[in-house]
């Protein structure tokens, strides 16, 4: 009887470690099929919309914009971060304007959260800011892909992550999904954000910003299956290399590096919301697709994004944070950033 209590424990033991091991194994390939061009047009055509007013920072129509991205977290029963009371980060307008004043009114940061299962105190950030430039002249920018294409992609990417762990495969780590304010105006929002931080940035291990994936540039004007990645080897070996397993094994853009060098002078690891993550020692990587004619005017619109480079770009997102929230180790920081 003793010896068949011990083979039964054993074989138990055994099976649980085999779950355990089938479970950490399992590829994102079905998780990243959720991530459709139809959801992701569904709620661009909404977000990017004139009713949304372009979105300025603290307007009417950016918190339209904001309460749309809630009901999305709300109905997928992704909650606001622990810790926090609900799903705004409130940034009051002295700070806003205390760099320049632009007379900005109070703003928010939107976050959800999905905890992690065996690290949840180790935290990826997952960035976009939700904020354009308004109304001028009585024409609305609507800011379809900067940065509605970025926003949308974060309500993709939850969703696919919180359907992997209703299935039992959530993350090992804590993801934080965080719609950033003001960086039209500065990169307000995620200063504000890196100054007050939900948690701790010394176990934050990673930002993954998402700003301008939907269009092509002109340096693409054969095929838009191509996505610049910029900072990824800036303070971390192990995050270029996870950003490039992550496209090789699933998605298959051409990775383009373009603005990675450093004396590149449109200088774009300083210009988007990451940057305030790696000054302060976060890995990070800044997904993006180049500038185009309707940069920053009334023309970029919906009807123009190539919703099959924005799907394919947001799975590559999906894809690298997947193995940043499910590897052994966090990524290693061994560069200076410079």
């Amino acid at each position: 009887m003793k010896k068949l209590m011990i083979l039964f424990l054993l074989a138990s033991t055994l099976s649980c470690t085999s779950q355990k091991n089938t479970v950490a194994a399992v590829p994102p390939t079905k998780y990243i099929k959720t991530i459709t061009e139809a959801d992701l047009k569904k709620h661009l055509y909404i977000v990017a919309s004139d009713e949304m007013e372009g979105r300025e920072t603290g307007s009417v129509g950016q918190k339209k914009a904001g309460d749309y991205l809630i009901n999305h977290y709300k109905t997928n029963i992704i909650p606001f971060p622990k810790g926090a009371t609900d799903y705004y980060q409130r940034i009051p307008a002295a700070y806003l304007n205390t760099k320049k004043n632009e007379n900005l009114p109070d703003s928010e940061n939107i976050w959800a959260y999905i905890e992690g299962s065996d690290k949840p105190n180790e935290i990826i950030v997952i960035s976009a800011h939700y904020d354009h430039v308004g109304v001028k002249n009585s024409e609305v920018y609507n800011g379809a892909d900067d940065d509605g294409s970025g926003t949308v992609a974060l309500l993709e990417i939850a969703k696919a992550f919180e359907l992997a762990k209703k299935e039992g495969h959530g993350p090992k780590r804590s993801i934080l999904f965080l719609h950033v304010t003001g960086e039209e105006h500065g990169l307000h929002g995620s200063r504000f954000y890196s100054e007050n931080p939900l948690f701790p940035l010394a176990n934050t291990i990673t930002d993954i910003n998402i700003d301008m994936i939907g269009r092509r540039d002109e340096f693409h004007k054969d095929s838009n299956n191509y996505v610049y990645l910029i900072g990824s080897d800036y303070l971390s070996s192990d995050l270029y290399k996870i950003c490039e397993d992550a496209n090789k094994n699933y998605i298959n853009l051409f990775i383009d590096y373009k603005f990675n060098d450093r004396t590149d002078p449109n200088r774009f690891y300083y210009r988007s919301d990451h940057y305030n993550f790696a000054k302060n020692g976060i890995p990070s990587v800044f997904l993006f697709n180049g500038v185009h004619a309707d940069y920053h005017k009334p023309t970029d619109e919906v009807e123009k994004i190539e919703f099959d480079a924005l799907t394919k770009r947001t799975q590559l997102a999906f894809a690298i944070a997947w193995e940043l929230a499910n590897r052994e180790n966090r990524p290693v920081v061994d560069k200076s950033g410079n």
